[in-house]
Parts: structure tokens; sequence; C-alpha cells
């Protein structure tokens, strides 16, 4: 199973943490965010990691060496040339992501509790081209699902903008969904990426220019253990969180 996690962000907003490491590495309640979510995705059963970098990428490189991979087929896709933002971060990687079986894309600045076996084993038993984590935190932005989770739109309620541009909306047919930062998708997405779709840019522009000929769905997340821990107020709380259930377990 192949999994990819984004590293690659300059976490501007953690500064002045990230002065001198990359975002990735910044702790978590003593361990690295990357090294979090490796361990989860490997827990998880994914076997084949691509990780893509690019600010101080070469301690992520070091760190990777350091733990031996953590025991697994780890990839790098250098992105220290030119950032690509996550939809050209895919597209860049995707010698190492395609194949004949799904891939799961990871943020590396998001911890939960999600259950990454059941969300990948629920992407294969679906005709779909991506699933995308969904869940109802408050923000501006938002994907619009229908009734059968699938997209069909997006919105940003404080510019009042829709999108496709023809979309019927507001109408009750909609729900508002938060993306959650980790998706699943078949290589057959690969077939959408056209000529527009190259160098920088961003995957959720992507999902909602093809969502009225792919299929995209959503799977929503109940817990509230969730977190950005891209910006510091959400970092803390994942520190408590954190040393608070690992202690208790221990």
């Amino acid at each position: 199973m192949k999994a990819m996690i984004f590293a690659a962000g300059m976490g501007t907003r953690l500064r002045p943490l990230t002065d001198h490491m990359p975002k990735a590495l910044v702790p978590v309640a003593g361990k690295p965010m990357l090294e979090r979510v490796i361990i989860r995705l490997k827990e998880a059963g994914f076997n084949e990691i691509t990780v893509n970098i690019h600010h101080f990428g070469e301690q992520i490189i070091e760190f990777l060496r350091a733990n031996n991979n953590f025991g697994i087929a780890i990839n790098v896709s250098d992105e220290r040339g030119e950032l690509l933002d996550t939809g050209g971060g895919i597209k860049k990687a995707r010698s190492f992501l395609d194949g004949n079986e799904p891939f799961l894309i990871h943020n590396a600045d998001i911890l939960s509790d999600l259950d990454l076996a059941a969300f990948y084993r629920h992407h294969l038993s679906g005709n779909v081209d991506a699933t995308l984590l969904t869940n109802h935190r408050k923000t501006s932005r938002y994907l619009l699902m229908n009734k059968e989770h699938r997209l069909c739109g997006w919105t940003n309620l404080s510019t009042g903008e829709v999108l496709p541009q023809n979309l019927d909306y507001p109408s009750e047919e909609y729900t508002l969904e938060a993306f959650g930062c980790v998706h699943v998708l078949s290589p057959s997405i690969f077939s959408y990426m056209k000529e527009q779709w190259t160098g920088k840019f961003s995957i959720i522009p992507f999902y909602v220019d093809i969502c009225q000929k792919a299929q995209i769905q959503g799977y929503p997340l109940d817990s509230e253990n969730w977190f950005d821990i891209g910006k510091p107020e959400t970092l803390a709380k994942a520190e408590a969180y954190y040393h608070t259930n690992e202690t208790a377990s221990e």
C-alpha cells in the first residue's frame, strides 16, 4: 500500500520554530510530526511512502536516514528547486504513486484519530476516483457535498464565491463540509491532470474543476480529535492531547 506525506511546506505560521527547521520536524509532545504520521501510516499497513521536501529539505533526508526510514520503503520527491503546492506535488511524485492500486495522501501537519486502514478500505469499496476526509470544523471555505456525499462544488462564505460557477447554490441539496487534508486517490486521477494542471497548483481547485465528470466522494470524520498543527494555537492543543493520552497509556 502506497502513501504520500506532504512535508514541503514553509511553515510560516509556526515561526520562529521553522526559522531553522522544516515544519514537518517540529515536535508534538516530544516526537516530530512527520514521525507521528509515518508511524500511523505504517501501523495501518502502508509499506511504501513518498515524502516531498522543500524548506530545509536536507534535514528531512537526514532525519529519515538516521531512523532507517522507520523500517519501510520511503521515497523522496524533491521540490527544493520549486515548491509545487499540493496538486503539483502529487503530479511530480507520479512515478512513485502510479500503478494498479490507490494511494493515500496525508499532510504532515495533520494529526487525528482517523482509522487510516478503514478510510482506505472505504475508498476501495466504491468505484470512485478520490475520497476526501471531511469534517464540520468552522472555516470560511467549504466543499459542497450532495446527499450521497459526492463532491459537487466549493464555496467561500466570506466572499460569496461559488465554484463551479454554474452550480445552483445556495440550495438545500448540498451540505457544507471542510476538507480534512487526508485523501485517497485512484491512479485514474492522473488522467484528469491535463495541460492546464501543470507546475504549481493546489489540489482543491483541481478537484472542484473535475468534480462534474470525476467521481469524488467525501468521508466525514465525526471525532473532535483532528488537529491542524500548522498553527501555534492548534499545535498547543495537540501537544496537550498527545501528552495526556500517551502518558496515561504508559
